[in-house]
This record gives C-alpha cells, structure tokens and sequence, in this order.
C-alpha cells in the first residue's frame, strides 16, 4: 500500500513497474481461485502509464458464465493484496463479445490499452 515517509507528508505510490508486478502475483492466485476466468488485465492510467499519486488500478475480467448479476460480480473478487486501490469490471464472454459488436467508445478503449495478464481465449458459451 502507499506509505507516507516518517520525515515528510509525501506519499510514495507504487509506480507501474510495482504495480504491474503485484497485479501478475496476484493474477496467478486469482485464476487459481476463479477457474471460470477466460482474460484478465488491467487499463486505465497504469497501463496508459500516466499514473500518479491517488491512481487506482482499473481490472477487467472476462469469465465463462456468471455466477452471479453484473452489478454484484466484483464481490467475489479479494483486491486486498495489490498494492493500491484496484476495482474489478467482470463480464462473460458473450457480454464482452456483444460489447465489441456494438462498438462504443469504452469496449474500443478498452481493446487499445487493456494489458493482459491472463489470456485462455475459448469459444463463448451462449
């Protein structure tokens, strides 16, 4: 997590390389623990690389079907290990292939600078 220096109010924040490296740890435990994982990565500043202090990680995650509504997919999900604040999108396969069909400003920004950590690209299940 960010630390403040005991002689100083500046915060020291985790920069990409940090935070890159905490997100691939935990990716491996994630997958691990979610076997119906299909892509997972991070965009958003940290990937763009224009982070700075306060910068949260932005985490999409594509599964094979859903365990649960869209809006209550990301409680499954224990951020609590990456080194600054992180929020999870989940989507099913057939949701994010529906996504890039419409097109849309956020599904195209999402396919340019998504970095993936996970990638075990399967048909969609429909």
């Amino acid at each position: 997590m960010p630390v403040r220096s005991l002689n100083s109010s500046v915060f020291k924040w985790p920069d990409r390389t940090q935070a890159d490296a905490a997100f691939r740890t935990w990716a491996d435990e994630a997958a691990r623990l979610h076997p119906e994982l299909v892509q997972l990565g991070y965009f958003g500043s940290y990937a763009r690389d224009d982070w700075g202090v306060g910068s949260d990680l932005d985490i999409v995650a594509i599964v094979k079907r859903p365990s649960t509504p869209f809006e209550r997919r990301s409680l499954d999900w224990d951020l609590s290990q990456l080194p600054v604040p992180a929020e999870v999108l989940v989507y099913t396969q057939a949701e994010w292939q529906q996504m890039q069909v419409e097109g849309g400003r956020f599904i195209k920004m999402l396919t340019r600078e998504t970095v993936w950590a996970i990638q075990k690209i399967e048909k969609s299940e429909r």
